[in-house]
């Protein structure tokens, strides 16, 4: 296949420009945990905005700001140190000083100098620091405005449903003050058959310690009365302690936390960092130091978004979905996180397989989109949710979770190969798939289709869950029930891998039958959902099962799964290089041809980054090098236009030409998005052909280096009980070779191409499995 690569020619150009995105660039976010603050680009909380101090999506401080003298302090530098931590300077020209002729009321010239350093988890920790740098004594107030409503995310913006006290009390004691907000709201509710009444108490205590003076309180206001000889400074700490229906939350850091913590989570996440695999690379002048920037904060971010309340052990946890928005377990994103990921570390894999276990369906409701074995979709803890004025407190609204849930089982066993831990596992994903051919298949026709049965359901609970996503050919809305194609190609390949896993279990009866069950799946799918004429697949079948002609990225899903029949992959893989799908930053979710496109849209026209590290896996899949190459090169240089090399959720579907030397944004995106993290290690593993086996203690490659990334070295790989250290380099000749550089316990590497390649030959692989015996090769 020969790709055009016209687009070229704009990539050096627009790499060398000063091209820099922030999605949501009015805000700035520290978090940890569940605990999220969320300020403007001032680093205050002020009132009447949707920024604010949230815990378990709980805004449980709705203003927070300071001012000097009555003024606002000028903002100078505010960033992020860690994703958890923050440091602000401010400076003001200090009350009744006019400053010397020339520079009047210049204050950085005549500095008071506000520093503020702020901790998050699983409370907030603030210093607040003053130096007086001027060479006069001075006398101001400093004044801490703070409220708390106690709104639910889904208030902000919109008529508040839950409603309730809000009680506040001002306390002095030895050593400290504190400002108290009590929070109590009920909720009588009757939702098909779930009845009952709700009932939430939250708080938050705001504690001033070590206060060089004692603060006074006055109506939202807390305020101190600071006098400073000059190059005199003063000292506070704030201690925020959210407490959520009876559990307290204090701050896991403290004073001065800059200088160095040890306490469980630094613990945690730094055993994390070090275990996982490590890139490194010694080339540059390419997109080498993009891709290194991209997977260390890849890995980062992931380690950020752990929520430490679903750990199942120190090395076994859950992430959260995104920032801001989904501060929550997620069923599908989770899994989807936590495969992409695997090469980095199987710990979120083996976590989130844990815990959607427990939470796996028991019983019919409709209110909750909810059956047996059914897996969940997304679990929330705010206001709204625990009160039940919806369902997403457990909702189940996504056939995704289901059809995935065996497939990531799969993939835990070829990457570790351990009976044990897979085993605990296996039951969970039977019932997934016995719930897929029981409920999913809505008519019986072998298809799995979604349709929500709770009057405050998901219209379309397919990858593509906006309400608007699902498109006839015309534009119209396409009304559930549904069969979208990945979503066949899911069930697929989750019968296809168990039946393999119970094939190594000694369950080969059951083993065989889910086997059966596959092949059959891909013979109707194959027939039903082909589009001749467009050479390309069907976004799915609406409710009288014609076909919905649609052209969008679904279909790549599908390669991915292998449920494609052979004989159709090559005219799929080259439909996804038109111009109407391909951008030059990635490939539309629709085709720009459609008359519902719409570059801004979730899912009509945007790019999703999630979903190119499962296309690279496919081309990958089938010797497609070029694609592999492309995708992943289009991603990478998108990568080089966002802050910190953090992929957002999703942006813009705008055609890269010279009118657009950079996509826009999608205004609500998250960042980081756990499954736009992940992608970043796809794309990797897609270069280097590496393919896990575990039970048979073997690791299969294939690399193919491209120019922008002729060199890189993995280091802690783990696979199965081995680990190994792997540098993998482009020959002066345009070819891709390796060296194991290390290895401790059992592996065998092994240089093949991936066994459904349509461009390896017998010559090439013979070739390939003799020079991984050579002896330079370790």
């Amino acid at each position: 296949m020969v790709i055009d690569l016209s687009v070229k020619e704009l990539v050096s150009k627009t790499l060398s420009q000063l091209v820099r995105l922030r999605p949501r660039d009015d805000t700035l976010y520290v978090s940890q945990n569940h605990t999220v603050l969320a300020t403007g680009r001032d680093g205050f909380v002020n009132q009447l905005s949707e920024h604010g101090l949230f815990v378990y999506e709980t805004r449980v401080l709705s203003r927070y700001f300071y001012l000097i003298e009555g003024q606002r302090p000028q903002p100078v530098a505010l960033s992020n140190v860690q994703q958890h931590s923050w440091l602000g300077y401010y400076i003001v020209l200090p009350p009744g000083n006019q400053g010397r002729e020339g520079d009047e009321g210049n204050p950085a010239q005549h500095t008071v100098e506000l520093r503020l350093s702020r901790f998050i988890g699983d409370g907030m920790h603030e210093d607040i620091d003053l130096t007086n740098f001027t060479q006069e004594k001075v006398a101001f107030t400093l004044e801490l405005n703070i409220d708390a409503d106690f709104a639910d995310l889904s208030d902000l913006g919109n008529k508040r449903e839950q409603t309730g006290i809000v009680k506040s009390d001002w306390r002095k004691m030895e050593g400290a003050t504190e400002l108290i907000f009590d929070y109590e709201a009920y909720h009588s509710y009757d939702h098909q058959g779930e009845i009952g009444t709700a009932h939430i108490h939250r708080a938050v205590t705001l504690r001033i310690e070590n206060a060089t003076t004692v603060p006074q309180y006055s109506n939202g206001r807390v305020i101190f009365r600071i006098e400073l000889e000059p190059q005199g400074t003063w000292h506070a700490c704030v201690n925020v302690v959210p407490r959520i229906d009876g559990r307290s939350m204090p701050p896991v850091y403290g004073c001065r936390s800059f200088s160095g913590t040890d306490n469980v989570r630094d613990r945690q996440r730094d055993l994390f960092l070090s275990d996982s695999t490590i890139f490194t690379t010694r080339t540059c002048g390419t997109l080498s130091n993009v891709v290194l920037g991209a997977l260390e904060q890849a890995k980062r971010d992931l380690i950020a978004l752990r929520l430490y309340d679903l750990d199942n052990s120190e090395q076994s946890w859950v992430m959260a979905a995104g920032l801001p928005a989904y501060v929550a377990l997620f069923g599908r994103d989770t899994l989807t996180a936590s495969w992409q990921a695997s090469m980095l570390s199987t710990e979120m894999m083996n976590g989130t397989l844990a815990e959607l276990a427990r939470w796996q369906g028991k019983v019919v409701n409709d209110w909750r989109d909810e059956q047996p074995g059914k897996m969940l979709h997304e679990a929330h803890a705010g206001p709204a949710e625990m009160l039940n004025f919806n369902p997403r407190r457990r909702y189940y609204g996504s056939i995704t979770t289901s059809g995935f849930y065996p497939v990531a089982v799969a993939e835990l066993w070829h990457w570790t190969g351990d009976k044990e831990l897979v085993r605990p596992l296996i039951e969970p994903a039977r019932k997934a798939l016995r719930w897929l051919d029981r409920y999913g298949d809505l008519d019986g026709d072998g298809f799995y289709e979604y349709q929500t049965r709770s009057t405050q359901g998901l219209k379309n609970q397919a990858w593509k869950d906006s309400g608007d996503g699902i498109v006839y050919e015309d534009g119209s809305q396409v009304d559930a029930p549904v069969a979208t194609c990945e979503e066949q190609g899911f069930a697929y390949l989750a019968k296809l891998h168990l039946s393999e896993v119970l094939w190594w279990l000694n369950e080969k009866d059951e083993a065989k039958e889910l086997y059966h069950q596959a092949s059959e799946l891909k013979k109707r799918f194959n027939d039903k959902f082909w589009m001749k004429e467009e050479g390309f697949f069907a976004m799915g079948l609406d409710s009288q099962k014609r076909q919905i002609r649609s052209i969008g990225s679904n279909p790549g899903h599908c390669l991915a799964t292998g449920i494609v029949d052979e004989s159709l992959v090559q005219q799929t893989s080259n439909r996804f290089i038109g111009d109407d799908l391909l951008t030059g930053w990635g490939i539309r979710t629709l085709s720009s041809n459609h008359p519902a496109y719409n570059p801004y849209s979730y899912h009509r026209g945007s790019v999703w980054p999630v979903e190119h590290g499962t296309f690279a896996i496919g081309f990958m899949r089938y010797g497609l090098l070029q694609l592999v190459e492309w995708v992943c090169r289009m991603q990478f240089e998108a990568d080089s236009l966002f802050d910190f090399f953090r992929l957002p959720e999703l942006f813009s579907g705008h055609q890269r030409d010279d009118d657009h030397p950079f996509p826009s944004l999608y205004p609500q995106a998250n960042s980081p998005q756990a499954w736009s993290a992940s992608t970043i290690f796809c794309f990797l593993q897609a270069l280097l052909g590496l393919y896990p086996y575990a039970p048979l203690n073997l690791l299969l490659i294939d690399p193919h280096m491209p120019d922008w990334l002729p060199e890189i070295t993995l280091t802690n790989l783990r696979v199965g009980k081995a680990i190994v250290t792997i540098r993998f380099y482009r020959t002066r000749t345009g070819k891709s070779s390796y060296k194991v550089l290390a290895k401790e316990g059992p592996l065998h590497i092994i240089r093949q191409a991936s066994p459904w390649s349509l461009t390896s030959n017998f010559m090439e692989r013979t070739t390939d499995l003799l020079t991984s015996l050579l002896p330079g090769i370790f």
